[in-house]
C-alpha cells in the first residue's frame, strides 16, 4: 500500500508572497470525522440558526441592484425578511417587520420607495426607518407610541461591492470577518457589475452537502464526465485562509490528467478559444498550449477595449478561482462575470435547501465579450446589463434551466442526503482534495461550540 501523500498542485510556482495567486501555507484540520446529525436533526438546525445564521455575515445581495435613492430589494434567510434599501445616509438594512403588529410591510422583492407603508393599518415609515406617522395616532394613549416606534435596523455593511448584513450587533466588522486577502475581491470591480440571471431554486438535501458539493473538484470525473476534456481536476490549488474561508484555483482550457488524449483541440477547448477572442480554426498548437492562448487572446480583447487586465494574473484570465466564504457562499471568480451561490437553509426542513445564485457581467460592448459556458446561461439571456434580470424561483420538482453541469449537481445530491442517512454510513472521509470541506467543518463546529471527537 502506497502511505505517500500525493500534495495539490501549485499554480504559479513563482508567484510572490503578496501575489493573490500565491499558494497559501497548508493548514492542519486534523483528521476527525465529524458527526453526521447535522444533515437530519431538527436540533441542530435550530442549534445552527441560533448560533450561526444569526451571528453570522450573510450575503444580502449586490450594490448594483441599489442604483438610485429610494431603490430596494428584499432578503430572506429562513423565517426573517430583510429590507435592503438605498437611502440618503447609504445602503441600509431593516427587519421588514412593522413594530405596530409584526405585519411584513414589504411582499414585491424590489423597487423604490421613499416611503414604506404598513398594508395592515397604514403606517408609514421613511426609507431610512423613521417613524413618519400613526394612523389615528389620537386613539393611542401616548405611553404606548411616545418612544416613536421606528424600524429596527440590522447590521449593514458593504464590501466589494457586496451588501452583507448581520443579526448579531456586536459582530466586528464585515472586512474582519471575510478572511480574504486585501484587494481580493475588490480587484473584479463586482460594484460595476450587472445582474443577468438571479435564480432560487429549492435542493434536495441538507444545505451543507450543498456546500460541499461545490467546495472540491474531486467528483468532476465521475458526475461531470464532459468536463475532463476542458478542465484539470488533478492540478488544482487549494488555499485556506481565516475565519473558514477558502478556495481552489481550477485550470480551465487544458484537459484533465485523466483524459486518454492530451493532444487534440477537442470541441470544447475550441469552444472557449472562440470565448476569449481566438479563431480555433487559426490556432496551430495542441491541448496543452490552449490555456495560455486564452490568457493572450484576453489580454488582446482588454488592450483593445481598454478593460484593464493589467490588474489580473494570467491565471485569472483562464482558471475559475472558486472561493468560499464562510459560512454559505462561493463564487466562481472570472474577468467577464462572477457567479455568486448561496446555500440557504430550508425554512422548515433540513433534508432541503435553497440554492441561489446570481450571475453578474461586467458589461462590454462587444458582441463576442461572455460569461464562461460553465455558468449556465440560456441562450438568448440579456447580458448587456441595461435591465435588471428579474428573480426566477423553482421548487424542488421544477427544472430551474441552471445548465448541463449544475443540473447534474442537483440530480445528484439528493442520493448523497439519502444515503449518509443509512446506518451503515459512518462519516465522511476527507482527503486532501476536500481539505476546503474539513476547513468548513472545523470553523462551524468552532462557531457551534462543538468539539469534534
Amino acid at each position: 500500500m502506497n502511505s505517500k501523500l500525493i500534495p495539490t498542485a501549485v499554480i504559479n510556482p513563482d508567484a510572490p508572497v503578496d501575489c493573490l495567486e500565491a499558494k497559501q501555507p497548508d493548514i492542519d484540520n486534523g483528521t476527525a470525522i465529524h458527526d453526521k446529525s447535522g444533515y437530519f436533526s431538527q436540533e441542530y438546525m435550530a442549534r445552527e440558526w441560533d448560533e450561526l445564521w444569526t451571528r453570522s455575515w450573510l450575503l444580502a445581495g449586490v450594490v448594483s441592484d441599489l442604483p438610485n435613492s429610494g431603490d430596494y430589494f428584499l432578503f430572506r434567510v429562513r423565517h426573517e425578511s430583510f429590507i435592503i434599501s438605498n437611502t440618503p445616509e447609504g445602503v441600509v438594512a431593516f427587519y421588514n417587520v412593522c413594530p405596530h403588529r409584526g405585519s411584513r410591510l414589504l411582499s414585491e422583492e424590489r423597487g423604490n420607495r421613499k416611503v414604506f407603508v404598513c398594508p395592515f393599518h397604514s403606517w408609514s415609515f421613511t426609507n431610512g426607518g423613521a417613524l413618519r406617522s400613526i394612523t389615528d395616532e389620537e386613539t393611542f394613549k401616548p405611553e404606548v407610541v411616545s418612544h416613536r416606534p421606528s424600524l429596527k435596523r440590522a447590521r449593514c455593511e458593504v464590501h466589494a461591492g457586496l451588501i452583507f448584513i448581520n443579526m448579531d450587533e456586536d459582530a466586528a466588522p464585515v472586512g474582519e470577518e471575510l478572511g480574504l486577502p486585501e484587494g481580493y475581491l475588490e480587484n473584479y470591480q463586482i460594484d460595476q457589475m450587472k445582474v443577468v440571471r438571479h435564480v432560487r431554486s429549492e435542493w434536495c438535501s441538507n444545505w451543507k452537502v450543498g456546500v460541499e458539493a461545490f467546495y472540491e473538484s474531486y467528483h468532476l470525473h465521475a458526475v461531470h464526465p464532459e468536463t475532463r476534456g476542458v478542465m484539470s481536476d488533478l492540478n488544482v490549488q487549494y488555499d485556506l485562509y481565516p475565519k473558514g474561508a477558502s478556495r481552489m484555483i481550477v485550470p480551465l482550457g487544458q484537459p484533465s490528467p485523466r483524459f486518454p488524449d492530451q493532444v487534440t483541440v477537442n470541441e470544447g477547448l475550441q469552444f472557449m478559444l472562440r470565448e476569449a477572442g481566438v479563431d480555433p480554426d487559426a490556432f496551430s498548437g495542441t491541448a496543452l498550449d490552449v490555456r495560455t492562448a486564452i490568457q493572450q487572446g484576453k489580454r488582446a480583447r482588454s488592450q483593445r477595449l481598454g478593460l484593464g487586465y493589467e490588474r489580473f494574473t494570467d491565471g485569472q484570465l483562464s482558471d475559475s478561482w472558486a472561493t468560499g466564504i464562510f459560512p454559505n457562499i462561493q463564487i466562481g471568480c472570472h474577468p467577464e462575470a462572477i457567479f455568486l451561490m448561496r446555500f440557504l437553509p430550508h425554512d422548515t426542513d433540513p433534508q432541503k435547501f435553497w440554492y441561489d445564485t446570481m450571475t453578474l457581467m461586467f458589461p462590454v460592448d462587444d458582441p463576442d465579450y461572455c460569461p464562461p459556458a460553465w455558468m449556465g446561461l440560456p441562450e438568448g439571456t440579456d447580458v448587456t446589463g441595461r435591465n435588471r434580470a428579474p428573480s426566477e424561483s423553482y421548487s424542488k420538482d421544477e427544472d430551474p434551466g441552471l445548465g448541463l453541469v449544475l443540473s447534474q449537481d442537483a440530480a445528484f445530491l439528493p442520493s448523497v442526503q439519502e444515503g449518509m442517512s443509512s446506518k451503515a454510513f459512518q462519516g465522511q472521509l476527507w482527503g486532501e482534495q476536500e481539505q476546503r470541506l474539513r476547513h468548513f467543518h472545523v470553523e462551524l463546529e468552532k462557531r457551534l461550540g462543538i468539539t469534534s471527537a
